[in-house]
């Protein structure tokens, strides 16, 4: 049963839904994606990747450049893919330089450059797959697939796992999933893609293969939920902010959709 703080978090949800929601379709639906759809993933990006590093506690003097070139590998990954390679080694390479001079001791060096490093892969390697996904073929819709299948799938995981789930599924990752809020998962995955596939008429995705790319999303929405609480979990922090009241931080809405995407991703452009 739902206490009076879970009581409250769910009407923050819905009050913020409520808000942001016609907005956002809005804003995908009739704005060309560049620079729009562009935009949005970038600004984005940078806030969950700011969450990150200060989740982590980084200190300033190293977090704000790698913000910087975050910014900078992820737009060379959207618009010149070429020079991505380049574009990380030089990140990394100057990073480890602002370390080597920064400090008069090695010691913690790796508590520094490990968040750091994975930040710029997870956040912005991740994220960028949304943008690869925008520009394919009925890319709009996919990204619509993508986005309602993970919000279904985090609804469904929340709100049947707060009032029906018993059985843990992680503890020592995420103590208040469960199994049950796992099949909750599943199906909103599920019904996101086949509302979807239904409200756009998409004639390349029949029903069963949208059941199927839906139950693969609710399963990678999981994992990308539980990837981003083992971080949680090992910074010691509950939320990766208070950016968004009732949800926690960009991150922590973005979680699902940094595995989700890609995956996505690859079963438009390959299968």
């Amino acid at each position: 049963m739902a206490n009076k703080s879970q009581k409250s978090s769910v009407l923050k949800r819905h009050v913020i839904a409520v808000l942001a929601l016609p907005l956002l379709i809005a804003y995908l639906y009739y704005l060309p994606p560049m620079p729009y759809f562009f935009a949005l993933l970038f600004v984005a990006g940078m806030i969950a990747l700011w969450e990150f590093y200060a989740m982590y506690q980084v200190p300033a003097k190293l977090y704000v450049p790698a913000v910087l070139f975050g910014g900078i590998i992820f737009y060379l990954s959207c618009r010149y893919p070429s020079l991505c390679g380049e574009a990380l080694f030089i990140s990394l390479f100057l990073l480890l330089l602002a370390r080597l001079f920064s400090e008069p001791t090695p010691s913690g060096c790796m508590s520094h450059m490990g968040p750091l490093v994975v930040g710029l892969l997870y956040v912005t390697g991740f994220l960028s797959f949304q943008w690869f996904l925008r520009m394919e073929a009925q890319g709009m819709e996919y990204i619509f697939v993508l986005y309602t299948s993970v919000w279904l799938a985090d609804g469904g995981a929340f709100y049947i796992g707060t009032y029906r789930g018993k059985n843990k599924l992680y503890p020592s990752i995420s103590p208040n999933k469960t199994w049950e809020g796992a099949f909750g998962s599943l199906l909103g995955g599920v019904l996101g893609t086949i509302l979807i596939r239904t409200i756009f008429n998409m004639p390349g995705l029949s029903l069963t293969a949208a059941a199927a790319v839906g139950t693969v999303l609710g399963v990678t929405a999981l994992f990308g939920d539980l990837i981003e609480s083992m971080f949680k979990r090992d910074a010691g922090v509950k939320d990766s902010s208070v950016f968004i009241p009732g949800h926690g931080g960009v991150l922590d809405k973005l979680d699902g959709m940094l595995v989700s995407g890609p995956v996505l991703y690859f079963i438009v452009r390959y299968l």
